[in-house]
């Protein structure tokens, strides 16, 4: 009620078109602002500041005419009074309260130093066009470093803080030069910075580089402030997620590679909002390129990073392409290693699709439309290559016991379910759920799954990549026929105080979803077809065509992809 009366007292002053030329605000009595209290310019007319309230005639107010006057809202419990509370300048009431609202000259804000935009917000001329016309719709939250005097945006704001300076220069307009703030006491450099960090990624338009920047940004803070001196990628996600930005270590790890290894080579294509998906696979190809340079002995690794990093700045631009990187990583190799250009296609296309180097020399450089010479020279096994354990072809099983593989004949159906536990742990891996991943030599379709990710990872990972995750879950759950298999069959591969084995024993999926986020179906498309990198969207096919596959085999020749107990022993004996 105070405060209502010293508002109705304001709006009734006789010198009421002075706060309205300075821009001080009067906020109308319909709004009240429950549990603060105001602070006002010095106040004539009145000994007690106090007693306010308890006069009958508005016009024993008179506001002071001094430009420095300013209106700032306070909480009442912070105040230690009950009624008005004099103040000259922000910094004074700021030093006054913990928190509040108030009116300061533009000299007094600076932006933020560690302001998580590097390049121009790509909406700099809307919001700027907003604020001239309707001027400045919500205040600035601010704060400010103990023993400093100016005040920075403490939640996002730098954009708007440069179009107020622009507009102030531009028009001397005091609706630009005296702006609404919102003060926020000083906690810690880091916390400011989070602050930022959540700012843009609620409002989604920071470019990864520099999200990438701000997060080193941080971990240095973070080091300085707990006098660490280093902490790890994980450590850092624990502590980003605690404070309330989720992320997960391999997120950070991406950014690391970016702001590290790519920025220094390709500053063009970054800054223009070159995004994770292609920094990944720019990762992916300086892997494989790597892989191929080491099994030709074309020289040290230093030398291959050299090589890769000159070809990154050759083809550096604003429309960066991976395809004219590939063709001329390509090209180096097929030249040095004096081979055809298609033979050193295949082998890469091998390694970026996660097949490996082996499966190169056994299926594409036999296949009857390759009648390269260069191609035929080139097709010598590789005393290096991984065995060969996922061609198709009636060879030794390998399964769980290699051992016993090379003296046992091979079960018809267990190259087609070795190659699906291969895929699903392949795709599993990436996403940190390997663990789960437990292989079925002789059953089903060659795995299942033990349990739903871990809380520990849920909890780690930002909304899209625990939209993925769940997404290709769901998707291994089906390959390996989880919801449908007899659970007699399915049972014995579970955790015992898992909630799968509780999901299967109650026979409710519900279970499931009440501890795993399950998106609609009608989402996969958008939450995991479309973010999966070129290389598991393969693994992801294949896997499916394996499942397939499995079914038509066995429908072919008679046996059951879900054997009972007593089969399923004698086949295990036999392996």
């Amino acid at each position: 009620m105070q405060l209502l009366a010293v508002l109705l007292c304001l709006e009734r002053c006789e010198e009421k078109d002075f706060l309205h030329e300075h821009s001080v605000p009067v906020l109308p009595s319909r709004q009240p602002l429950d549990g603060f209290c105001a602070v006002i310019p010095d106040c004539r007319g009145s000994t007690d500041p106090g007693s306010l309230s308890h006069l009958s005639s508005p016009s024993a107010v008179s506001v002071s005419r001094s430009p420095l006057a300013e209106v700032l809202l306070v909480p009442r419990d912070r105040t230690g009074e009950e009624g008005i509370v004099k103040a000259q300048r922000s910094g004074a009431a700021a030093n006054a309260a913990d928190t509040g609202v108030l009116q300061m000259p533009l000299s007094d804000l600076q932006a933020y130093e560690h302001n998580p935009r590097h390049g121009s917000n790509t909406e700099y001329q809307r919001i700027k066009a907003s604020i001239r016309s309707q001027g400045l719709d919500q205040p600035l939250v601010v704060t400010r470093r103990p023993g400093e005097d100016h005040y920075v945006p403490l939640v996002g704001g730098n954009t708007r803080l440069q179009v107020l300076k622009e507009l102030y220069q531009e028009t001397g307009d005091e609706r630009f030069g005296t702006i609404h703030c919102l003060y926020r006491p000083w906690t810690e450099e880091s916390q400011v910075l989070l602050a930022h960090l959540r700012e843009n990624e609620l409002r989604g338009n920071l470019i990864f580089i520099d999200k990438a920047l701000a997060v080193q940004d941080l971990k240095a803070i973070l080091e300085k402030e707990s006098r660490e001196r280093q902490i790890t990628l994980r450590r850092l996600a624990k502590i980003m997620t605690h404070r309330g930005l989720s992320i997960s270590h391999t997120m950070i790890s991406r950014m690391v590679y970016a702001a590290e290894r790519l920025l220094p080579l390709m500053p063009q294509a970054l800054n223009a909002g070159l995004g994770r998906p292609q920094i990944e696979k720019i990762h992916a190809l300086e892997k494989a390129f790597l892989t191929l340079w080491q099994r030709h002995a074309l020289g040290s690794e230093t030398e291959c990073a050299e090589t890769f990093a000159a070809l990154c700045q050759r083809y550096d631009s604003p429309e960066w392409n991976l395809q004219l990187l590939r063709t001329a990583l390509e090209n180096e190799l097929a030249e040095a290693v004096d081979v055809s250009l298609h033979s050193i296609r295949l082998r890469l296309d091998d390694l970026l699709s996660g097949r490996g180097y082996s499966e190169l020399v056994v299926e594409p450089l036999v296949s009857p439309f390759h009648p390269d010479p260069d191609l035929d020279s080139d097709a010598d096994p590789d005393p290096d290559a991984e065995p060969e354990t996922a061609v198709c072809e009636p060879e030794p099983a390998g399964g769980a016991t290699p051992a016993k593989s090379t003296t046992q004949p091979c079960h018809p159906l267990d190259t087609l379910r070795l190659r699906a536990y291969t895929l699903a742990a392949g795709l599993a891996e990436h996403y940190g759920l390997a663990p789960l991943i437990v292989q079925l030599p002789a059953q089903g379709l060659g795995f299942m799954l033990a349990d739903i990710p871990p809380r520990e990872l849920r909890d780690t990972l930002d909304p899209a990549l625990l939209a993925e995750m769940s997404c290709l879950w769901w998707h291994l759950a089906a390959c390996a026929e989880l919801t449908v298999a007899p659970p007699e069959q399915v049972l014995p591969w579970l955790a015992p105080d898992s909630v799968l084995t509780t999901a299967l024993m109650q026979r409710d999926k519900d279970v499931v979803q009440q501890h795993l986020w399950t998106l609609d179906p009608g989402q996969w498309g958008s939450r995991l077809w479309r973010p999966l990198c070129a290389s598991d969207w393969g693994d992801l096919l294949a896997l499916m065509s394996t499942y397939r596959t499995i079914h038509d085999t066995a429908e072919r020749t008679g046996m059951a992809v879900w054997s009972d107990k007593e089969e399923c022993d004698v086949h295990q004996q036999g392996i």
